[in-house]
């Protein structure tokens, strides 16, 4: 059978740039992130989001890929080993059951992208506030242990909600409800930031939040459009509904804020555009357009006031991981049940899933196929990210929440002893013999201030 199949060039080709669309996420996430911080923490959420690149990159190529999508074990939860450190996925015959028209090594190659940038997506969370070299350790082990699982159930051909009958065209559970639970349980692991509450905690720089909102938008029609796994009209059709129900977000999530503020904001409009993007992945190759816009103006709608209930249950997820993915994608997980149309999914075929649809089609049970997909994804993500850092922290040299004093100072020079903007630090006595010069060459008296008041002052740059 192997011996027999040709590829076609087409989408091999397609699929190759669509992977290098979905790389292109990661550092623009990394750029989303940084703009969102303050000024003193930006360089290490760019520097998170490359180790996740490399981290997930050796570990896919060692066993992640196997254990994701093997198809000889017959397990619902895992895979095997078949496809360690790229045996039986080089030769030009290579393919998976479920993927015969690619060679496997570029099916491996696309996936591993997803993983990647789900990796980096968790650290939203845990934002300005986390020890760096532990996130290195964190992530393989996250990645092999969370992620292949869950992305087992949903996309090989023996997982366990693939064969329920869940349907999750690029990844509502995997990576937006995987990694939105794990960044909650990093923020509930490390407490709150000092401050907060307190002082207000702003993003340093909107260009680069519009910037990573660019990238992020620009690959994530590799995302989609890739998962439909060849150049055919299914892919144009998850093109087109990703880019309408990002749009339709973005400016759902301005007016909301308008309406509150009279203010047109530039980060609500991002984080609109997000929701829209988080909200059409899992039903990007299984809606039409219509539905399309439905998804991202109800889900900028659930995330706008989704992003509220860190502050109501005392959890601190600095960047709104939670609010807007593991929320967003269980919002275009539920709405995919509802929407979802036979029509569409035929439009390859139908061989990646049976054919079903959802409300739109008469296909009553969908909805609770996808609210059980919500769940697994959720509790696993959750319970396992949590005791992982627990037990973590109580190895010497791997705890994960930095010091207070490191943390005031900002964790681009306390772990990293580099900063994305060069400017001029001072110590605590610097700042005091600035002080008493000035007085003194104004005939002013000297008035000592309180270190919290200095360390106040430092917190907010």
């Amino acid at each position: 059978m192997a011996e027999e199949v040709e590829f076609n060039a087409g989408d091999v080709g397609f699929m190759i740039i669509c992977a290098g669309l979905v790389w292109i996420m990661t550092p623009g996430l990394g750029y989303f992130y940084s703009g969102m911080a303050r000024s003193k923490s930006a360089l290490s959420l760019i520097m998170v989001c490359f180790l996740a690149i490399a981290v997930v990159s050796v570990q896919w190529w060692l066993f992640g890929f196997s254990l994701t999508f093997s198809e000889t074990s017959g397990n619902p939860i895992i895979g095997d080993f078949k496809y360690a450190f790229g045996h039986h996925m080089v030769g030009p015959k290579d393919f998976l059951p479920i993927v015969p028209t690619l060679p496997i090594s570029v099916f491996s190659i696309f996936q591993m992208m997803f993983a990647i940038i789900t990796a980096g997506l968790i650290f939203g969370g845990p934002a300005e506030r986390m020890r760096v070299l532990p996130t290195i350790i964190f992530i393989f082990i996250w990645t092999t242990i969370v992620y292949d699982p869950i992305a087992y159930w949903s996309w090989s051909e023996n997982g366990w909600l693939r064969k329920l009958g869940s349907l999750d065209f690029a990844g509502g559970t995997p990576v937006h409800i995987a990694s939105g639970a794990a960044g909650l349980a990093y923020s509930l692991v490390l407490g709150k930031r000092q401050g907060l509450g307190k002082e207000k905690f702003k993003p340093h720089n909107l260009s680069n939040v519009f910037l990573g909102t660019a990238l992020l938008w620009f690959g994530w029609f590799g995302f989609n459009a890739g998962s439909a796994l060849g150049a055919n009209a299914r892919a144009g059709m998850a093109f087109l509904t990703t880019n309408l129900s990002t749009a339709v977000g973005g400016i759902t999530w301005v007016l909301i804020d308008y309406h509150r503020e009279k203010k047109l904001s530039a980060l609500g409009f991002c984080s609109g555009a997000v929701a829209g993007l988080v909200g059409i992945t899992p039903g990007a190759g299984f809606v039409s357009p219509c539905p399309a816009a439905a998804i991202g103006l109800i889900t900028a709608t659930v995330c706008n006031f989704g992003i509220k209930i860190k502050s109501k249950i005392g959890i601190d997820d600095a960047l709104d991981v939670f609010g807007v993915h593991c929320i967003g994608g269980i919002t275009g997980n539920l709405l995919t049940g509802i929407f979802a149309q036979k029509y569409v999914q035929d439009l390859d075929g139908g061989y990646s899933y049976k054919a079903q649809g959802g409300w739109l089609d008469g296909s009553w049970d969908q909805l609770l196929y996808q609210f059980i997909g919500c769940v697994a994804g959720f509790f696993w993500s959750f319970c396992i990210t949590y005791i992982l850092l627990k037990l973590m922290d109580l190895i010497p040299g791997l705890s994960i929440r930095v010091e207070r004093e490191a943390e005031v100072y900002g964790i681009d020079q306390s772990e990293m002893g580099e900063v994305a903007y060069d400017y001029v630090s001072y110590t605590q006595a610097d700042l005091m013999n600035m002080a008493s010069a000035v007085n003194i060459n104004n005939n002013l008296p000297i008035v000592k201030e309180k270190d919290s008041d200095i360390t106040a002052s430092a917190s907010n740059i």
